[in-house]
């Protein structure tokens, strides 16, 4: 049994990586001047579906909506019994059918064609009713779906997800769609976030655990295990960073000395500390984390220590 499963998935994943890696003929003028007429539309992009392509519809309008495009959906059943009313003149309509052919393509699209507006449809099928009637025909091909019997929409609804990513990616970078613009219309969650969220917003501020470079070995440990960030910054006579002590900087002294009576901050602090501004985005802090394998940064501003950052507390705040 387990033999067989694996491969009814290898044979699904090859499928359906084959018809997408075959996607690239489709680059026509067909495609390129349905873009550029979604591109100047001074209305909405319109998206309709019906069954599985109807899914495929409401995840292409998702994206559309949150990368600067307006869109609506409008399921190709409901229009015939009300719901066309949403559509404008001004607005595009974007058709999703496989077939081509269904029943209620072949009344809406007049309809649509009446009110003037132009029509795109995305279709597999040359000889179907939606590739001859509509403006632009962005006609994909494909064997056979990646289902065993042919019949359940599995390729084919990738493929028509697929060609929604690629006019929504083409859309964004035709508009000079920004971070900025993507945090308006994600402002939540960690995408949000990672576009706005500052180290100044979640570092500790108050009460940092500090010592001077003179301070004796004994203060460093009771200020280090009191504040619980795993390291205490080192100041000089002016008050600024100096350098800093780690719970590691403690465990490679212990290890290289047998009289620890005499040791000061200064004998066992990094001299380099790893800085950041207040201003700097929290998830640039993460990577600097990352990258140098360390699990709190000093926040510096002026030479003054303004506050402290444990990588605890940027994964507490969700930018990942």
């Amino acid at each position: 049994m387990r033999p067989k499963i694996s491969q009814i998935v290898s044979d699904t994943f090859s499928n359906e990586a084959e018809a997408i890696a075959n996607l690239k003929k489709i680059i026509d003028t067909n495609l390129i001047n349905a873009i550029i007429s979604i591109y100047g539309c001074t209305g909405r992009v319109v998206i309709s579906g019906i069954g599985k392509s109807a899914l495929v519809a409401k995840k292409i309008v998702a994206t559309f909506n949150s990368t600067g495009t307006q869109a609506v959906f409008l399921h190709t059943a409901d229009a015939l019994h009300g719901d066309v009313g949403v559509v404008n003149k001004a607005d595009i309509i974007l058709l999703l059918s496989k077939s081509g052919n269904t029943p209620e393509l072949k009344v809406l699209v007049p309809i649509l064609k009446n009110n003037g507006n132009t029509l795109i449809g995305i279709t597999g099928n040359p000889n179907g009713f939606l590739h001859q009637a509509v403006d632009f025909s962005i006609l994909f091909e494909m064997e056979h779906e990646a289902c065993p019997i042919n019949l359940a929409p599995t390729t084919s609804t990738t493929i028509q997800m697929v060609i929604g990513d690629a006019i929504a990616n083409a859309l964004l970078q035709l508009r000079g769609f920004s971070p900025d613009d993507f945090l308006r219309f994600h402002p939540a969650g960690s995408l949000g976030k990672q576009l706005y969220l500052k180290v100044a917003d979640i570092m500790l501020a108050d009460d940092l655990p500090v010592v001077d470079s003179q301070s004796p070995l004994k203060e460093v440990i009771i200020e280090m295990s009191s504040k619980r960030m795993g390291a205490v910054a080192v100041l000089n006579q002016q008050q600024q960073v100096a350098g800093i002590v780690t719970d590691g900087d403690l465990r490679r002294m212990l290890e290289s000395h047998t009289n620890i009576e005499p040791i000061v901050a200064a004998d066992i602090m990094s001299l380099h500390p790893k800085t950041v501004e207040p201003s700097l985005l929290a998830v640039e802090a993460m990577q600097l984390l990352q990258q140098h394998q360390i699990q709190q940064l000093l926040v510096v501003e002026n030479l003054l220590l303004k506050g402290m950052v444990h990588w605890q507390d940027l994964l507490g705040a969700g930018i990942v």
